[in-house]
């Protein structure tokens, strides 16, 4: 079994509701549970980039060498800026983990999704390809070139505090303070 531990987490920053435009999104980087670095970007507000941008992000820094996995707070960025974990996956040549607290709400995505967009129906089915999430160690997971056993062990070794690994818990601390000033935490 692999030894995934080089990795980097995506999140968001928070946004309102009825804000258009861009919306900010932070990687961190770690290796193991050391803080490594941090990457910046931005992704349209219920658009179709998140893939695109993520992948450059990462393969653009210097960090990408060392990064063997890519973990995703959720599949949706900036509303439903839905990632296409696949395509994120074989551009990167890296296994991918999504990550959510919390077991969504299919039917009411999918009502959202489809009622609200001009594309939902095509995103939608980018998240139908994904299959259901699992529980692991107090989190839900989707899983792309990545076994069950290895994300549990991820999973186990970057969380140190609360239920979210690492990476994750920090971008979405660097996230909160791009948007607010200062973090709040409840990552």
């Amino acid at each position: 079994m692999r030894r995934l531990s080089n990795t980097v987490g995506f999140d968001d920053a928070p946004f309102h509701r009825r804000q258009s435009g861009r919306v900010a999104v932070v990687g961190a980087v770690f290796a193991a549970t050391r803080f490594d670095g941090v990457l910046l970007g931005s992704v349209e507000r219920d658009g179709e980039d998140a893939t695109e941008v993520f992948a450059t992000l990462l393969r653009r820094s210097r960090f990408y060498e060392h990064v063997q996995v890519v973990l995703l707070q959720g599949v949706t960025f900036a509303g439903f800026n839905v990632v296409d974990v696949p395509a994120l996956g074989a551009e990167l040549r890296r296994p991918i983990l999504v990550v959510a607290r919390r077991q969504p709400n299919w039917a009411k995505l999918r009502q959202a999704l489809c009622e609200k967009l001009p594309r939902g129906w095509a995103k939608w089915k980018q998240l139908e390809r994904l299959g259901p999430m699992e529980p692991v160690g107090g989190v839900y997971v989707q899983r792309w070139n990545l076994s069950l056993d290895e994300a549990k062990q991820l999973i186990a070794r970057t969380t140190l505090w609360g239920r979210l690994p690492e990476p994750l818990r920090v971008a979405h601390l660097i996230a909160g303070a791009l948007a607010r000033g200062e973090s709040r935490g409840g990552a």
